[in-house]
Formats: structure tokens, sequence, C-alpha cells
């Protein structure tokens, strides 16, 4: 036994979630202490606030206690409580749509029609598939179709750490590096008076590119399990409900199921008109999660005490999420009453001065992907450090396409990683995978697409990129 534990990696080490994040909390508030509290005036432009550069000033201290640090555990979920919430009603949704089995005998369907021949590339397909929702259609916005690939990863006689992969991360990595990313790229270009969305073409190329590489490695891990079933992670992961329960070439789609898949169809068209022409967020879209998962009872017939029970069913199952959610947004909690995020952004911005051009380009994007543990939200990150990081990269003879393209880079490709956002957490809780196996399964991707990413600013900073 001993041998075996010596002989795991490092990746294999990392322990359970909970512990993960618990000893993160801890971290947090020791370094309440040791980091200087500061921030920078902010003032009003457009109703968001926005950093002045240049005026960091450091404040009193405000470490936070022992007593606080358990404090800040209900404040999380506090602070997290809409999205907490989305997870429940996508898992509602979802597990009125699995009654009624239209899921499984929709994915039973599309394996029967393109057959198990073609499974490496229907893997490759659905990871763009997801990839370019994430691209033109958001992130927590596409909560509710996480599911749906753990189904086809099951089907396919994958595991549930390939469903993650095929939607989570080719999400993530869609969202992140996407061209036309309005709370990144367009509130990058809002503060530095840039075109909206303009130099698309190299973060096109990029976000492809990072595409391609995720869609190869769910292949090459979809190989691996299938030769070696004991080399998978995703052993042991809950998977009740997700199998097919019969033969392929029984599946069929009912009049009932149409009528479902209508229904959710629909609703999905609604969530992306409310979200680009009526400015929905997470409310609005577990309203609607709700509104569907009703009408999939009403149509398929079913009694109101099976409706009780089935609700109540998904609540169970996507309780363990729901709390990852809350608990990781209790590190974000910790760094703000501590006041220590701001001082983190100006000694990051002041460790990239003196550096070599290129040098510089990437160790902007290093501090960006720093910065994002602290300030997960992206257009939050903008607003709070890009005030800063604009000046910033002009003195140090970088164009503000390239210091935006940093900060993108930084801000996207972290999130794969990051522990306290909480869209990454609801996605996987959808998936049911523990944050501790994403990462060992999604690390190598993180550090390949880093360095993918910064061949993509040498590029930029070579082409003088605008």
């Amino acid at each position: 036994m001993h041998q075996n534990i010596k002989g795991k990696g490092l990746l294999d080490r990392i322990p359970h979630a909970i512990t993960l994040l618990f000893v993160i909390i801890v971290l947090m508030t020791l370094l309440t202490y040791m980091i200087p509290a500061g921030t920078y005036e902010r003032v009003i432009l457009d109703g968001r606030h926005v950093v002045v550069p240049d005026s960091y000033k450091v404040v009193s201290s405000t470490p936070v206690g022992f007593l606080d640090m358990f404090k800040a555990i209900p404040l999380g979920f506090k602070a997290a409580s809409e999205i907490i919430f989305i997870v429940l009603a996508g898992a509602i949704m979802f597990e009125f749509m699995e009654t009624s089995r239209a899921i499984e005998n929709s994915v039973g369907t599309l394996v029967k029609t393109l057959g198990l021949k073609h499974k490496y590339s229907i893997i490759i397909i659905m990871t763009f598939v997801y990839g370019l929702l994430g691209v033109t259609v958001g992130y927590e916005n596409n909560i509710a179709l996480v599911p749906i690939a753990a189904v086809l990863s099951i089907a396919l006689n994958g595991d549930l750490i390939l469903a993650a992969g095929i939607s989570v991360g080719a999400m993530t990595i869609g969202f992140g590096l996407s061209p036309i990313n309005p709370y990144t790229i367009g509130t990058g270009h809002k503060i530095a008076e840039l075109p909206i969305f303009s130099g698309a073409l190299l973060r096109s190329c990029l976000c492809f590119t990072a595409l391609s590489v995720m869609a190869f490695y769910n292949v090459k891990y979809f190989r691996r399990i299938t030769n070696h079933p004991e080399r998978g992670l995703g052993q042991g992961l809950e998977t009740s409900n997700l199998a097919l329960s019969k033969p392929i070439e029984d599946y069929h789609l009912s009049t009932s199921n149409w009528l479902v898949l209508s229904i959710f169809i629909i609703g999905l068209v609604v969530i992306v008109y409310g979200v680009f022409n009526l400015n929905w967020f997470i409310n609005e879209l577990s309203a609607v999660f709700l509104m569907i998962a009703l009408l999939c009872g009403l149509v398929t017939r079913v009694s109101a005490t099976t409706m009780s029970n089935t609700l109540l069913k998904a609540v169970s199952v996507a309780a363990p999420g729901a709390f990852m959610v809350g608990f990781a947004t209790t590190i974000k909690v910790i760094m703000e009453m501590g006041n220590i995020g701001d001082t983190i952004s100006y000694q990051l911005s002041n460790m990239l001065q003196g550096l070599p051009l290129y040098l510089s380009a990437i160790g902007m994007s290093i501090s960006q992907t720093v910065i994002n543990f602290f300030i997960p939200s992206g257009s939050g990150q903008a607003l709070a450090t890009l005030p800063v990081m604009l000046p910033l990269g002009q003195s140090l003879g970088l164009t503000q396409q390239t210091t935006i393209l940093a900060f993108q880079i930084g801000d996207g490709l972290s999130n794969l990683i990051n522990p306290t956002l909480g869209g990454l957490i609801a996605m996987l809780s959808m998936c049911r995978v523990p944050l501790d196996r994403w990462i060992r399964f999604i690390f190598p991707v993180f550090i390949s697409l880093l360095c993918l990413s910064f061949l993509a600013l040498v590029i930029a900073v070579a082409s003088n990129y605008n």
C-alpha cells in the first residue's frame, strides 16, 4: 500500500473537493493577515463601477478572524444563491425530461442512427457543438445541456469524466476564448474605446485551435478507458438514471418524447432571445427551467404526487453540487472581508514593470490568471483590472488589443480549474463530477492551452496586433 501511494503523481494526490476548498478557505483567511488591505478608487461609468488608474491606496487592515471565517460560509451561500438555485432548477428540469424518457430515447436513437462504429466522430462533433454554444450563447446559460452529454457519454460506453470534457471543458474554452464574449472582450473594448469585437481573426483562430485540442484529448481519454477501463477517472461515480436501459436497436422517439423535446427546444430559444434582447440572467433562466419542467410533467400526464416526488428526487441528486457552489463562494467572501483583492492586482501589475516586451505580454496573462482566482467574474475582473493594465501595457510597448488578449487568456483558460468560479462548480455538479477528479482530468489540457495561448501572444506582439 505504501508503494502505491508513493508512486502516485502530483495530480493523483489532489484531496477531495470539500477538503481542497476548505484548505483554500483557511489559506485565504491567513492571507488577510499577511497581505496589506488596499483599494482602488472607482467611478460609475454607464452604471458600472470602473477602477481609476493610479488610485491605489493602502487602507486599514481588516483581517478575518476564526469566527468570521466560519461566518463567511453562510455568507458565501447567500452570495451564490442565484447560482445555487439554477443548479437545482436545471436538475429538476432534467429529471422531468428523463422521467419521460425523452432524453434517453433521443440519445439512443442518435447512437442507433450514427452507429457505435462512429463513436469517436460523435465525441469530436459534440465537443465542437458544446464549444460553439460557449462561444455564442454564454456560460451558465448552457447549464441545462450538460446532463445530455452525460447520457450520451454513458451510451457510448464512456464515463462521466468524458461527459464533462465534452460539455464543461468545451463550453469553458469556447466561452473563455470567444471572439465575441460580451463580458470580457466587449467590456475590454469599451474601456479601451476600441471597435467592439475588433481583432476577431486571431482570437477566432486561437479559439478553434483550443477546441481542437480539447476534442483530441477527449478522444484520447475515451480510447484509454475503452482499452483499460480500470484507468478511468469516473470509476465509482453515480450514474443512476443516465445509462441506457435497453439495447440500442430498440430505441425510437414516441409522440410524447417529441412533445417534451419541442418544449425543451422552445424553452432554449426563449432563453437565447431573453439573454440577447431582454438582458436576462440567472434568475430568468431558472424560471424558464421550472416552466419547462412543469410543462413536461403536464404533457406526459403524470400525477401531482409523481411530479412532487420527481422534484424532490432531482433536488436530492443536485444537493451536493449546489452545496459546492456556495462553499466555493466563501473564498470570494473572505477576500472581500479582508480587502486584499485590489492589493493583489496592484502588486501583480508592479511586477510586470521592467520585463522584456514578449515576457511582459505573457506575464500580464499569468497575472490575470492569478487574479481570476480572486475575481472569478469576467466582466468584474475586466472592470477591476483593465483600467490599470491598459495604461501599463502601453507603457510597456503593448497594443491595447494585445493587453485585452492577455487578459482574455488569463481569465478564460484559468476558468477550467478555478474552484472559486460558481458556474464551473455548478456545471460539474450537473455531470456529477467532483472537482478533484475534474482537475486531474483537465490539468494537462490547461497546461497545453496555456502554451498555445502564449504562442498567440507572441504572434500578437510580433505583428503589433491592433
